[in-house]
Formats: C-alpha cells, sequence, structure tokens
C-alpha cells in the first residue's frame, strides 16, 4: 500500500487534481482572452489611424477600424464561450474529478504546534548606557602678552595687554573653578537621572515580558486544548463512538473540493446500533446552474448575445449533476472510512429553495437512496452512468430535478 499522505498534503493534492483537470480549460480561456485583447487593441489602433489620416485614406481607415472592432467583438464572445464551457466541463465531471482522490483523512495530520511571534518590545531588553564620567575641564594658563611694536606709546600699550590678559585669567579661573566645584553634584545627577530610567525600563520590560508570556501561555493551551480534542477524536473513532464518526464525515466532505462556484452543505448522523450513516446532501438549485448555450456577437445590434440551452439539456445537466453527488458522496464517504465502521449510507441529496406555491423556504429531495458497502463496492464507478447506477441500487429518483419536483416514494430499498 503506498504512502498515506496527512491532510494538510491531502487538500493540496485534492487542489493540484483540481487545477489539472481545469488547466486545458484554463489555457482555452488564456488564449481566448489574448486574442480578444489583441482584436481589442489592433481596434484601437486602427481608430486612431482613421481620425489622423488624410480625406483620401479615411474611409479606407474607418472600414478597416469597423472590422477590426467586429473581431474585437467576436474575440470577446469567443472568451465568454470559454469560460463558459470550462465551468460546464467542470460540473458534469463531478463524479469523475473524485475517482483518482483519495479521499481518507489522516487525523494525526490535524494536530497543531504553537507558533509565537518575536517578542515585540527587543529594545527594552538592552540596559540603558551608563552616563560617561564627568572629565574636569583644564586649568586657565594666562596668555602670553605679545610686545607692540611701533616707535611711540609701546610701553602704555604694553601695560594694558598686560592687565588685559590678567583680566581674562581672573575671569576663566573664576569660571573654572565654579565648573569644577559643580563637578561631583552634576556626575551625581547624571548618575540619579540613568538609575531613574534603567529601573523604568526594567519595569516596562517586566510588563511587556509578562504580557508576551501570558500570550504565548495562552497560544500553548489553545494547541494543547487541539490536540487533546484531536487525541480524544482519534481514540472515540477507534471506539465507534457516533459523535467521533459524525465529526469524521463532515471533515471529509469538507475536504471535497467542488467547483467555487458549487457550493454543498451537508447533514449527517451515524446509527451505532446498525452501523448506518444517514447523510443528507444540499446542492446549489437550479436557479443557480448557467442555462447559456454559448455566445455571438450580433452586428446588427452590435451587442454580444447569448443563446440558452434547450428546455431538455438545461435538465439533463441538473439531472446528472444531482445524480453524480450522491454517488460521489456514498464514494467519499466509503473510501474514507478505512475501517469499515459505516457499514451502510441512507443518503438524500436536495435543495434548500423558495416553494414557488408557498413562497417560503422548504427541502426538495431529489435521490433517495440506501446501499450497503458490499454492495455499492462492487460497482465500478469510472464506468458507470450515474442515473442507471442509483436506479439499480434501488434509488428514489425525481423525474425533473430542474423543475424542482421531489423525488417519488419515501422508502428506498437497501442493496
Amino acid at each position: 500500500m503506498g504512502r498515506r499522505r496527512g491532510f494538510l498534503a491531502e487538500i493540496q493534492h485534492q487542489n493540484r487534481l483540481a487545477e489539472q483537470r481545469q488547466r486545458a480549460a484554463v489555457r482555452e480561456q488564456e488564449a481566448a482572452y489574448k486574442r480578444a485583447v489583441s482584436a481589442q487593441n489592433a481596434a484601437q489602433r486602427a481608430q486612431l489611424a482613421a481620425a489622423r489620416a488624410s480625406e483620401a485614406d479615411r474611409k479606407r481607415m474607418e472600414k478597416e477600424a469597423a472590422a477590426a472592432y467586429i473581431t474585437a467583438m467576436q474575440a470577446e464572445a469567443e472568451q465568454l464561450n470559454a469560460t463558459l464551457l470550462a465551468g460546464y466541463d467542470q460540473l458534469d465531471n463531478l463524479l469523475t474529478a473524485t475517482l483518482d482522490v483519495d479521499d481518507y483523512v489522516d487525523l494525526e495530520a490535524l494536530r497543531k504546534q504553537a507558533e509565537h511571534p518575536p517578542f515585540v518590545r527587543p529594545n527594552l531588553e538592552k540596559p540603558i548606557p551608563a552616563p560617561p564620567a564627568l572629565v574636569a575641564p583644564a586649568e586657565p594658563v594666562r596668555r602670553v602678552v605679545e610686545r607692540p611694536t611701533g616707535l611711540f606709546g609701546r610701553k602704555k600699550k604694553l601695560a594694558e595687554s598686560e592687565a588685559q590678559a590678567d583680566a581674562e585669567l581672573n575671569a576663566a579661573r573664576q569660571t573654572w573653578e565654579l565648573s569644577t566645584s559643580s563637578l561631583p553634584s552634576r556626575q551625581a545627577q547624571q548618575v540619579a537621572a540613568h538609575a531613574i530610567a534603567e529601573k523604568a525600563r526594567i519595569d516596562e520590560l517586566a510588563i511587556e515580558r509578562a504580557r508576551y508570556e501570558a500570550e504565548c501561555a495562552n497560544r500553548e493551551s489553545e494547541v494543547a486544548e487541539h490536540n487533546a480534542s484531536v487525541d480524544q477524536l482519534i481514540a472515540n473513532l477507534g471506539y465507534g463512538d457516533a459523535a467521533a464518526i459524525h465529526e469524521y464525515i463532515g471533515i471529509v466532505i469538507a475536504n471535497s473540493v467542488y467547483p467555487d462556484s458549487f457550493e454543498i452543505d451537508h447533514e449527517s448522523e451515524f446509527d451505532s446500533s446498525s452501523a448506518e450513516l444517514r447523510l443528507r446532501v444540499l446542492v446549489p438549485g437550479p436557479d443557480l446552474i448557467p442555462t447559456v448555450k454559448s455566445y455571438r456577437y450580433v452586428k446588427a445590434s452590435d451587442e454580444i448575445a447569448a443563446t440558452e440551452q434547450s428546455q431538455k439539456d438545461s435538465k439533463d445537466r441538473y439531472a446528472g449533476i444531482v445524480h453524480q453527488v450522491a454517488l460521489r458522496s456514498l464514494h467519499e464517504v466509503f473510501e474514507a472510512d478505512r475501517r469499515g465502521l459505516i457499514q451502510s449510507i441512507s443518503l438524500e441529496v436536495g435543495t434548500q429553495t423558495i416553494s414557488p406555491a408557498t413562497g417560503t423556504e422548504t427541502y426538495v429531495p431529489f435521490v433517495a437512496v440506501g446501499v450497503a458497502r458490499p454492495t455499492f463496492d462492487a460497482i465500478e464507478l469510472s464506468g458507470v452512468v450515474p442515473v442507471a447506477t442509483l436506479e439499480h441500487l434501488g434509488a428514489a429518483l425525481s423525474k425533473n430535478p430542474l423543475g424542482l419536483v421531489p423525488a417519488n416514494g419515501s422508502g428506498v430499498r437497501r442493496s
């Protein structure tokens, strides 16, 4: 037996399969889009050229611009058709899309590991640098007085310069003595201010650290609680607990990849005494399924017109979708239940809609079928016609799901 993929890997695997199924359609859509853009650009260029041309060339260029516009509109219609066909291809192959997918879910892969963000205030972890020691300024010295030059008044000028130098020295010494004497107090003030700032940093760090550690502890607690619930689910599933089987089936169905435009919902209940799963799958109503057959550009009205499918084609397509969802649901549940805890499935496929008779929301069942595991395991789904398979299983089927006609019969034979 091949290696089993984990839950997350399984999701990625299914997404890759879905991408593979859509790749050809996406390429066609991209090609159609490029053709449309190219045609639109050509049309714009032709229109600009026509506007700039001489009168002699104007008619020719206007004709070319009109032709380019028509080509652009036709390319846009082709793009719409490519998108439409890609969507129909997904809906018409809902069953085929799941057959190559292993629907088993490895519950061990549901475990989590706490992931903590980095501490948001790392700046608080660094101590504030201590203030540098204050250095006393150098003691001032008397400047040297240069002897004056000239023939007259040199003695007087020298005396004045000497007196000025003495005065400057006295003033500088007073400033120096004041600075030197206040040095210890200023140094003490800086040390005290640093101590206050450092204490504030330490206090704030303690608060932020406590908050961060509490958040980490909360995350750890949540992960531990989640992992404990996974352990409990695994243990209960091993015991065949009805609630655990219900939860596991919910995970399996949620893990099933349907087209984005086709959302399903489900309800389930497991009866331990009979090992039967009662499953109801809700599909989108017929009003949510496209009914356009194709798009084309109508030159006369200058618009892209939609051609509707025939009533028969719309009826057959919607019925085919419903029948595929029924077989796909049975297949996914039985395949995912490797231990064989579910021995039979009682399935309903229907939709929630507004009753045209009462105007109120109502449930309309389209398929009701009961099937035992051995009977279903004997069917090769890759080669079946879904409606024929359901009839073979004794299903009650709506004659017209598109018209919201409910399935006939309340009793369902289990094969």
